[in-house]
């Protein structure tokens, strides 16, 4: 008989429109609740239980548009997926929640590890926690920040490192300065994000030419797919492509993502462009637009300066788009050698290395057999068991003695 995991799991961060850290969060649940060694309880706020509520989780969109069935808990499963909607819409309130309200709830809620997946957690958890931290860019760089943010994402940085039982960096490259800075007293361990080969795929759809109709979008074009936020050097990459945009008077740049903070910066890149009139800006995008837009591109453009992860660049190497991204970051340590990099922030490299990719030829075709085979070990599924290892290690090896825990045999 094998073990029956109880997992508590915080949802309350996860905006309407996810991009990051929330598309991370949607995309775990999605593989946990594949899982029939997991019973997964979600506490999400109250205006949002229907998105999380099986079989209703919000399911990832076929290539066609439709919506594709929900995995359902295998026959026999005892515990199916329980959603408790309780948290505030607001996000101080949902903070002061987290610490005074959740943890009363825990005690009764009979979980035995709960799982805070962007960055914070209840500093008195009764049970074993698991945090996930995505980057370390609160300290590094906090002038890529909101100034209230900063503040409270470096506290419960320092909290999860002195109190989760164990801490999920998503790439070596975040483990390694979550260290440096923070001295964990858990136990570290490096899960990579997946990504969904159903969706995310080399293979041509039939929409594909509409969808790029509606968009407005004509071959050929760059394209970048992320928060326009000033991490991502998006006005580097518009400077980069006024440049190649003199030698190559079809190019056009697609920049796909709903503005974050400092996204002025980008509109300013772009009316002060020589050819921002080839710059499209479809803003957020239906979930099914973005593997078409990607398969069709002749270049994939990630220069962001710093990422936890960077899942766009595994998206785009999985749809076979030709990636150019950037040295020295966790897109670097994923891709190795199936994408051209380049040094952060350089606007004559990252000209070059797009005006490269774009002409094609040899290298460019193996970089891209490169990048499949790449993505084609990141699914979500791997993804999913990585976060039991854990769990399971946080119920074994917990920090603080005598805390409760709940496990159903089956």
């Amino acid at each position: 008989m094998s073990e029956l995991l109880a997992l508590s799991l915080d949802v309350t961060a996860v905006p309407a429109r996810p991009a990051g850290a929330g598309r991370y969060t949607i995309d775990l649940v999605r593989a946990l609740s594949r899982r029939e060694d997991v019973a997964l309880t979600l506490w999400s706020r109250r205006d949002d239980g229907p998105r999380w509520r099986a079989p209703a989780l919000e399911p990832e969109p076929t290539r066609g548009g439709a919506p594709a069935p929900m995995a359902v808990p295998a026959p026999g499963r005892p515990r199916p997926l329980t959603v408790r909607a309780l948290a505030p819409t607001s996000r101080p309130l949902r903070l002061a929640w987290e610490q005074v309200g959740l943890p009363r709830l825990l005690r009764g809620a009979s979980v035995a590890v709960h799982h805070g997946p962007h960055y914070t957690m209840p500093g008195r958890a009764p049970v074993p926690t698991v945090v996930t931290v995505h980057d370390l860019t609160f300290f590094d760089h906090p002038e890529w920040h909101e100034r209230g943010k900063v503040a409270v994402f470096r506290r419960a940085i320092r909290v999860a490192a002195r109190r989760a039982d164990a801490i999920v960096c998503v790439s070596a490259h975040t483990a390694q300065r979550f260290q440096e800075l923070c001295a964990p007293a858990g136990h570290v361990v490096v899960v990579p994000h997946g990504v969904d080969l159903g969706r995310f795929s080399a293979d041509d759809a039939e929409t594909d030419d509409a969808t790029l109709a509606r968009l407005g979008v004509r071959a050929p074009y760059a394209v970048f797919v992320g928060t326009l936020e000033p991490r991502k050097a998006v006005p580097v990459l518009v400077a980069a492509f006024d440049a190649v945009a003199d030698r190559r008077a079809d190019l056009t740049l697609v920049l796909v993502g709903g503005p974050g903070w400092g996204g002025d910066e980008v509109r300013r890149a772009v009316a002060s462009a020589r050819h921002g009139d080839r710059v499209l800006r479809p803003g957020y995008v239906p979930d099914e637009a973005v593997p078409a837009l990607l398969r069709r591109a002749a270049a994939a453009a990630y220069p962001a300066l710093e990422e936890g992860f960077g899942l766009p660049a595994l998206e785009a190497l999985a749809c076979g788009a030709p990636l150019v991204t950037t040295q020295g970051t966790a897109m670097a340590e994923v891709a190795g050698e199936a994408a051209l990099l380049v040094r952060p922030g350089s606007v004559p490299d990252l000209a070059d290395a797009i005006d490269a990719v774009v002409a094609g030829g040899p290298e460019v075709e193996a970089r891209r057999r490169r990048g499949l085979e790449v993505a084609a070990r990141h699914t979500w599924d791997a993804s999913a068991a990585g976060h039991m290892d854990a769990y399971r290690w946080a119920l074994s090896h917990p920090l603080r003695a005598g805390r409760g825990a709940h496990r159903t045999d089956r």
